[in-house]
């Protein structure tokens, strides 16, 4: 049960259970009423946060696409592979790396284990 709603159930049992002869005072029915307003504006800059956080773990997933990477699986053994592709699933970027799922969160780094590309010697010098 999210805090709303615990929030709004607690605010309406105590008007239900409230003595007519003596109600709630309004200025703490006020405070109330703006702890809820509050409340959920919070929620929905959290809520915000969340969408971002999972946008840019998107984009970053995709940006890894062909490049070479590091990571840890379950039993605590380091891998490197090349980063094929990356499916999107709720709990996050899960990538294809040399056909192996890899979620994000594993990750150890990226790149820097690959060699340099042998450099041809017939080829004219740079410059």
């Amino acid at each position: 049960m999210g805090d709303q709603q615990l929030f709004l159930e607690l605010m309406v049992t105590q008007l239900r259970y409230q003595d007519p002869l003596n109600p709630t005072d309004s200025a703490d029915f006020l405070a109330q009423t703006a702890q809820f307003t509050a409340l959920e504006k919070m929620q929905a800059v959290a809520d915000q946060t969340a969408m971002l956080v999972s946008t840019q773990l998107a984009f970053g997933a995709g940006s890894l696409v062909g490049k070479t990477v590091q990571w840890v699986d379950e039993t605590g053994a380091e891998h490197t592979g090349t980063v094929r592709g990356t499916t999107f699933l709720a709990t996050g970027p899960v990538l294809d790396v040399d056909g192996e799922d890899v979620p994000i969160t594993s990750l150890l780094g990226v790149g820097g284990s690959d060699s340099p590309a042998p450099t041809d010697p017939t080829a004219p010098a740079a410059g």
